[in-house]
């Protein structure tokens, strides 16, 4: 009985040994394979020039109501995306401010812009409501409060479990062509987001040229076909 009872505990360490074993391994493959959500099925992994935009709903304030919002309906236009951390902070408020002013001249190239934060949509509402800044939004402000929008497109930190400061733009086809990504503590340049636009927009209209450094419309572009 007692060579039994010690072979019995001999296997169950053997067994507890393996077991961790597994688990280890299993977090290792977690962290370098995508994983999908169950949330909206989103797959937690970084978008890469000519990457297809992740098809997604999302609940907005948009046009002073609360909406929800399915990328496809915007297939066709040019799509911008511009990420932030939080709503009532000190940085946002003047990036979405200028992207506010200069609205109009993005819509006049055929895009759509959307903003995305982990915020409600309650409370990018009660933001609307309070600062004269964001009542000058127009755009969808998308709501991310489960984080797969932000997982999905690379900016989630996992340290704040917030969103990084990024920008995207995606052509009429749905392909990414442009994205950028920084340290939170300062705020983009929506001026630059704009004539990547415009640069974007001209090479895909005018095939065989390309634009040089700082190239804006009107500009002579470069002939390589």
């Amino acid at each position: 009985m007692k060579t039994r009872s010690i072979i019995l505990v001999f296997l169950v360490g053997i067994v507890t040994l393996l077991l961790i074993y597994m688990s280890l391994s299993a977090g290792v493959t977690a962290q370098k394979t995508p994983i999908t959500s169950t949330g909206t099925g989103l797959r937690t992994s970084w978008l890469n020039i000519n990457d297809k935009i992740p098809a997604f709903e999302a609940d907005a304030f948009y046009k002073n109501n609360v909406t929800r919002i399915n990328i496809s309906d915007y297939r066709g236009k040019w799509l911008v995306f511009i990420f932030y951390p939080a709503d009532f902070t000190f940085v946002c408020p003047t990036e979405l401010e200028e992207m506010a002013s200069l609205y109009k001249n993005f819509t006049g190239e055929g895009a759509e812009v959307f903003s995305v934060s982990r915020d409600t949509v309650y409370v990018h509402k009660a933001w609307h409501d309070s600062d004269p800044r964001i009542k000058k939004v127009e755009f969808p402000m998308l709501s991310d409060t489960i984080g797969d929008i932000c997982r999905a497109f690379g900016t989630y930190n996992q340290s704040s479990g917030l969103s990084q400061r990024a920008s995207f733009i995606f052509d009429p086809d749905g392909n990414l062509r442009a994205m950028e990504l920084h340290d939170d503590g300062f705020g983009r340049n929506t001026k630059e987001l704009l004539r990547e636009l415009e640069a974007l927009k001209f090479v895909r209209e005018n095939k065989g040229k390309v634009c040089p450094a700082d190239w804006k419309p009107g500009d002579e572009a470069i002939r390589i076909s």
